[in-house]
């Protein structure tokens, strides 16, 4: 994708062959900063920060991460250190254990004077597939879109809900939910995009609005309880969404909230879809609300939000009595009853054990 005309992907090697290279996202929207990663440390302190969010973009940085590792240490010993560090950055988002056994997988059987060359590869593969992968979502996507679209009689403009972030941010490029909305947008639909705030880090404030109009989608953003408001007055065209876990029987698990947004429209006869890349799948997890584990983050991002003050300068300010606690659940599951459909690089998939079987077949993507 562009910024200001110059191309970018999310996560990149630099000029160097070996360090990383890496948008800050915290400092979105108000600060556009390039992070390099040099260090094992330093891979996983963007994923554990959120420098970097977003499964797909983890599970890449967790694949660089392991190759800046090895630069130091190219044992069995270090590389299984290695491996429990970055899988014990994020608990919820399948891709970062996909990558780090997909990169395990390639490099136990290599000797140690072959295992950097190779992973420095395989994660560039990993990359590469992403991009492949998120594109061919779009296309799909674009065609549920188009078909919408019609059915609405082309007149007005195709609205459409989304929660939290799910474009080329959130990984290696295109996106996952926001790809059939850029594919949407060059096809020549007249699309609006209505932004959940995504509170409490407010990803769909920072980094949803930012990107879209780094593209010039027509979007605008609501607090996260207007969207129910939205659906019951017709102002919703249908739902995409993104997701940090599926399980093998459609089950969703995305930023806390969307839940909500999917009961809201069930009961307005709205279209609810989600993006999902293959190896977002779980094949191991069927109950999503019985075995997703659920990240809980520090309080603070609840009780400081983050901006831009009146001098200029990018401010946290509190926004709570001192002597009141927060609790931060950052994820919700939605159940697949709920969901109209997966979009995937393989197609569009009922929600359930046996749409997922009909793309997907034997898995190929077990992350464990």
């Amino acid at each position: 994708m562009k910024i200001d005309g110059i191309p970018y992907r999310s996560i990149w090697l630099k000029d160097d062959g070996w360090s990383v290279g890496i948008i800050d996202q915290t400092r979105l929207p108000h600060e556009f900063r390039i992070e390099r990663l040099t260090t094992l440390g330093d891979a996983a302190h963007a994923i554990k920060a959120m420098l970097v969010r977003g499964a797909p973009l983890i599970g890449a940085t967790a694949a660089y991460g392991i190759c800046l590792g090895l630069r130091a240490d190219t044992g069995d010993a270090a590389l299984e250190n290695m491996s429990e560090t970055l899988i014990a950055t994020r608990p919820t988002a399948v891709n970062l254990r996909w990558a780090i056994r997909a990169m395990r997988e390639l490099l136990l059987p290599l000797s140690e004077a072959e295992r950097v060359s190779a992973a420095y590869e395989k994660a560039a593969q990993i990359c590469d597939e992403d991009v492949a992968i998120n594109s061919a979502i779009g296309d799909h996507g674009l065609e549920v879109f188009r078909q919408i679209w019609e059915a609405k009689g082309k007149t007005g403009k195709l609205n459409i809900l989304t929660h939290c972030n799910a474009g080329w941010l959130a990984t290696v490029d295109w996106g996952t939910a926001l790809s059939p909305i850029y594919k949407a947008h060059d096809a020549g639909i007249p699309v609006h995009v209505w932004v959940d705030e995504t509170r409490p880090r407010n990803q769909g404030a920072h980094l949803t609005c930012w990107e879209l109009g780094k593209h010039g989608v027509d979007h605008t953003l609501i607090v996260d309880n207007v969207g129910g408001h939205l659906m019951q007055h017709g102002l919703v065209d249908l739902c995409i969404t993104g997701t940090d876990r599926t399980t093998a029987a459609g089950d969703v698990c995305n930023k806390v909230g969307t839940y909500l947004k999917a009961l809201a429209a069930k009961d307005n006869n709205v279209p609810f879809y989600v993006a999902l890349p293959g190896p977002t799948i779980d094949w191991e997890f069927e109950d999503g609300v019985k075995d997703i584990p659920i990240e809980i983050r520090d309080g603070h991002e609840v009780d400081y939000i983050q901006g831009l003050d009146r001098t200029g300068a990018v401010s946290e300010v509190r926004i709570l009595p001192e002597e009141s606690g927060s609790a931060n659940y950052a994820f919700d599951v939605t159940p697949a009853r709920l969901v109209t459909g997966l979009i995937t690089e393989r197609g569009v998939a009922e929600a359930s054990k046996e749409g997922l079987a009909r793309l997907y077949g034997q898995s190929v993507y077990k992350a464990s």
